[in-house]
């Protein structure tokens, strides 16, 4: 087999599949439903490695409007690694990715940090180190008092479309459409003077649950989010992808017993967008932004 060989193309809808399980079997632990989710925010936004009429990869290209895109889901067989296939797929998608933004080009993407210096090599700068926090949900008795708990389904899509470009690099309502409502998951948000001041979602994967995004105006409404949603799962393992340059979320994660496991370095190709820091307590995923 040579690099050569390799067709880079547009995946199919059941290839994506394909691709969750592999990525479970990397230890990814992926949402039940993540490849539905992920399908209908942009079908066209994600790319298969071919090699003799057989998928050995793939990862996605998501544009965000036009004016942001993520690549994340990145992903080569395990048994063809280590030959440059993901080199050539990386740099495609790259490449791809940015003919379908408008200018000046953003691209965000999370990658382990064993790769963070070939990522750098191909531009992308280190925006912060968001690392996976896992622990047992336990019910707590005590209510954390702060803003009127509301299920995000009853709030019309605009106040949630508005309330997320704050904490998000572009609109993203196509995606937040499907997110919020996931079999067995929860969303929530949390109201002050009738005003969205904070969205958590929660969703069942393979393992336990993953709590992301955690949105909040102050930490003490992040925590509100995060105990309602613990409360939910007793006995469960769950997990958030806390960024750790806010110290209040880091804090609020271990408050609550959960320790890092895993993590990835957020990294930007472009101008670093402008987002209230302080109020982001878990990112949504690693495969999407």
């Amino acid at each position: 087999m040579h690099r050569n060989d390799m067709l880079i193309r547009p995946m199919q809808r059941a290839e994506l599949d394909t691709l969750v399980d592999w990525a479970a079997a990397e230890g990814w632990n992926p949402g039940l439903d993540d490849a539905e989710v992920f399908w209908a925010t942009d079908p066209d936004g994600f790319i298969a490695a071919e090699l003799d009429g057989e998928l050995i990869g793939g990862g996605s290209i998501v544009s965000y409007a036009g004016r942001y895109g993520f690549m994340g889901f990145f992903i080569i067989r395990a048994d063809l690694r280590g030959q440059g296939l993901g080199d050539q797929l990386w740099q495609a998608r790259k490449q791809r990715l940015l003919a379908r933004l408008n200018e000046p080009a953003v691209i965000g993407m999370d990658g382990v940090f064993a790769m963070q210096a070939y990522y750098a090599r191909g531009g992308f700068k280190l925006v912060c180190r968001d690392l996976r926090y896992a622990g047992t949900a336990a019910y707590q008795d005590a209510t954390v008092a702060g803003g009127t708990l509301v299920e995000l389904a009853s709030l019309p899509l605009v106040q949630l479309d508005e309330y997320d470009q704050r904490h998000f690099p572009a609109p993203r309502t196509q995606f937040l459409k499907h997110w919020i409502k996931r079999p067995g998951g929860y969303a929530l948000g949390v109201l002050q003077a009738d005003e969205l001041a904070g969205y958590a979602v929660m969703r069942p994967c393979r393992e336990g649950y993953k709590i992301g995004p955690l949105f909040a105006d102050t930490a003490l409404l992040a925590e509100q989010l995060l105990v309602a949603m613990l409360n939910q799962v007793p006995g469960q393992a769950v997990f958030l992808d806390v960024p750790e340059h806010n110290p209040q979320a880091v804090r609020l994660a271990e408050q609550y017993g959960m320790t890092p496991v895993f993590g990835c370095a957020r990294m930007i190709l472009g101008d670093r967008p402008v987002l209230p820091e302080q109020e982001i307590f878990g990112v949504t995923s690693f495969e999407l932004g």
